[in-house]
């Protein structure tokens, strides 16, 4: 076998189907604002998992690679970035707040039954302070937001250079 066969190759890359923060500045514009506000008064570690957790959810390659990336950035273990697809049977990596955030993210995320179940709710409020549970459910709103966008559009993941956005 030759070099050239013994190497890897990889899939081509997909190109975006449209630039759209290039077509709808303002609603881009209004978008940054909207994610600086929502984040205000949370734990970055925290914010980004709820991130994480939400793109996983979404499907969202372009929002993943981005908080990832700004996850390990500031810190956070590859370890509970991996376990968090398995959080369920990784609780060990969380802290309870935290499993209280990603439970609440999943809920909000995943709305089959028109509804964040009470006890989802019941279980965040107990960890939060009601204005910065408000600022969570912002959060995790706008990474919602964000994600439709990305898989909408086919932004292409893989370019983000951590704190790019910020």
């Amino acid at each position: 076998m030759t070099t050239e066969e013994t190497t890897a190759r990889y899939a081509p890359e997909h190109t975006p189907r449209l630039r759209w923060a290039q077509h709808a500045p303002e609603v881009y514009k209004a978008m940054v604002r909207l994610d600086a506000a929502a984040r205000q008064g949370l734990d970055p570690a925290l914010y980004e998992l709820v991130k994480i957790r939400a793109s996983q959810i979404n499907h969202c390659a372009f929002c993943l690679d981005m908080h990832t990336k700004d996850a390990l950035a500031a810190g956070e273990s590859v370890e509970r970035i991996v376990q968090l697809s398995a959080w369920e049977e990784s609780r060990h990596f969380y802290t309870e707040k935290e499993l209280a955030a990603i439970e609440l993210t999943e809920a909000i995320t995943v709305l089959t039954d028109g509804f964040v179940p009470d006890e989802v709710y019941d279980n965040a409020a107990k960890y939060f302070e009601e204005a910065e549970l408000a600022q969570l459910i912002a959060a995790i709103t706008v990474i919602n937001a964000w994600n439709r966008f990305g898989v909408t559009t086919r932004m292409v993941p893989g370019h983000y250079r951590p704190g790019q956005h910020k």
